[in-house]
């Protein structure tokens, strides 16, 4: 596959998304600029629940898992609009008596931000309504100050990870999807290289992307579905990182070596 440039063709942008607020269903671009900080206004907001002092996250569902049900988006002087399944305007308050607990919309991350994140097999073994055990992790750990992102600034997917697990990017919530050629997880190959897309971005492929139980979860208008998390953690678990077990993986995980612009149809090219 030629895509122009050097470096070898791999795909092409099939679709960019950005999530403005944490946990929330996102929004479709066209194009954005992508600094350090990944897409421009991505991940740039979070809900607080404010009886522990943690970052609500559809990771612990049986909590969280109407955060799904959501949508924020970008205004145009750069605010957050977050509207209910209803398409009307949702603000804290309402956000906090549909969700049972109390939550602030907030912008700046606090010191050691944490989320609490369920352990995925025991969601898909006892329901999302059920008491199962869940971890504790700090937020951004290869991502800059700022920003509310699980681990790093950049998620992509491939067309080819998704036709092998049969589910809509939606429910893995990637930055950029990828329209790839090959079968199966083919990003795996990409971790430790970069990436160059368009006229001047470069992006490092830092580590598969682990699965929690978000993707089998309703997202919106999709209902929910538990092959979206089964069918990686028959057919690729991997150690994303050393000292972590062998998880279910799908997708990777990138930060951003030079800034630039991107679009869709811009082509991706592997160094």
């Amino acid at each position: 596959m030629s895509t122009g440039g050097t470096g070898t063709g791999v795909g092409r942008v099939e679709r960019l998304r950005r999530y403005p607020v944490k946990s929330l269903l996102g929004e479709e671009l066209d194009g954005v600029e992508v600094t350090g900080r990944g897409l421009a206004g991505d991940r740039e907001r979070a809900l607080l629940d404010l009886a522990t002092g943690r970052v609500a996250s559809a990771k612990h569902p049986r909590l969280w898992s109407g955060l799904l049900g959501y949508t924020a988006s970008t205004g145009a002087n750069g605010g957050v609009a977050i509207t209910g399944p209803d398409g009307r305007a949702a603000d804290e308050a309402e956000l906090s008596e549909a969700l049972g607990r109390k939550v602030a919309l907030v912008a700046e991350r606090p010191p050691g931000a944490t989320v609490e994140r369920a352990v995925p097999e025991e969601v898909l073994a006892h329901g999302i309504a059920a008491e199962v055990s869940f971890t504790v992790s700090e937020l951004g750990r290869e991502a800059p100050d700022g920003g509310f992102f699980d681990f790093a600034p950049l998620h992509l997917i491939t067309t080819s990870t998704l036709d092998a697990t049969g589910s809509a990017a939606e429910r893995y919530r990637p930055n950029l999807v990828i329209r790839t050629e090959g079968e199966g997880f083919v990003e795996n190959a990409w971790v430790g290289r970069e990436l160059a897309i368009g006229p001047t971005l470069r992006l490092r492929v830092l580590a598969p992307t682990p699965r929690c139980a978000v993707p089998t979860l309703r997202h919106g208008p999709l209902p929910r579905r538990a092959e979206a998390l089964r069918i990686p953690a028959e057919r690729n678990r991997l150690v994303p990182l050393d000292g972590m077990p062998a998880l279910p993986c799908a997708g990777v995980y990138a930060r951003v070596l030079a800034p630039g612009p991107i679009r869709t149809g811009d082509g991706v090219r592997l160094d």
